[in-house]
């Protein structure tokens, strides 16, 4: 009983309109009128009208040539909408276990906090406690790859704020203290798209991290991964670690809507 109550207030056109979109898929990227009211087991003049209102409203196109209908980009916003309402560790923690597992490291998520990095998710080495951190662990921002990355996008008004109001402090003999050579490395970052840091918080530890932008354009959050110099040697950074981070760190961008032919 209560079934059949909660069936009256189904929308009937709303259940299928979501069902024709539904029909769509790579095998099937178009389909004619008549393909989808065959899928949907009604007659032709069932669709119609939502394949109409379909159209009207930009989630579907039809050929002038063929009538065959497909549909367009706007249908993403739907899943878009869905991956921005969920937590963004929640979202990176797969991608950050599956790069850990190729690559043998530590695997980070990590946003800025004024001139430091906070850690919100993390996909940690076994039994290399001392490169792995806690939920929460802040480090200054230019001593380390993510957080001299999260800087490097910044508005310049804003980096200027940040790194004019505090001191370049020096963790090792590595740790860049110049205010001048900082800058012109964070404007390298920013042109090449990633950051790489060896040794300049931590001995021996060295660093890759690439960004993960919105749909804006603007970066939201750094993924990195982190191991000790003699796991990370410059053959592994180049050939296996970057390229990597940087793939997971693009399809992670896209899940949050960027488009990288408007950068």
């Amino acid at each position: 009983m209560a079934k059949a109550e909660n069936e009256r207030y189904n929308a009937n056109s709303l259940v299928r309109g979501l069902e024709i979109l539904k029909l769509f898929n790579e095998e099937k990227p178009t389909l004619s009128l008549v393909e989808i009211a065959k899928e949907l087991d009604v007659s032709r003049t069932v669709p119609y009208r939502l394949l109409y209102t379909l159209q009207t409203m930009g989630y579907l196109h039809q050929d002038e040539d063929t009538k065959r209908y497909n549909l367009t980009p706007k249908v993403l916003e739907l899943g878009f909408a869905f991956l921005s309402s969920l937590k963004l560790p929640e979202i990176t923690q797969p991608y950050l276990e599956e790069l850990r597992d190729i690559t043998g490291a530590s695997c980070h998520l990590s946003i800025l906090d004024d001139h430091e990095v906070v850690y919100v998710g993390s996909a940690p080495v076994r039994g290399v406690s001392a490169i792995n951190v806690n939920i929460g662990l802040r480090i200054p921002a230019h001593a380390v790859a993510n957080g001299k990355l999260l800087l490097a996008f910044l508005p310049v008004d804003k980096l200027n704020h940040i790194i004019y109001g505090s001191q370049l402090k020096s963790y090792t003999e590595k740790t860049q203290t110049d205010m001048a050579a900082f800058l012109e490395e964070l404007n390298t970052i920013r042109e090449q798209g990633y950051s790489i840091s060896k040794g300049e918080f931590h001995h021996g530890i060295q660093s890759v991290a690439a960004p993960i932008f919105d749909s804006s354009g603007k970066v939201m959050a750094a993924i990195n991964v982190v191991a000790t110099e003699e796991t990370f040697h410059q053959e592994f950074i180049e050939n296996v670690a970057l390229p990597k981070v940087l793939e997971t760190s693009n399809k992670l961008s896209g899940f949050m809507g960027h488009s990288f032919n408007r950068r």
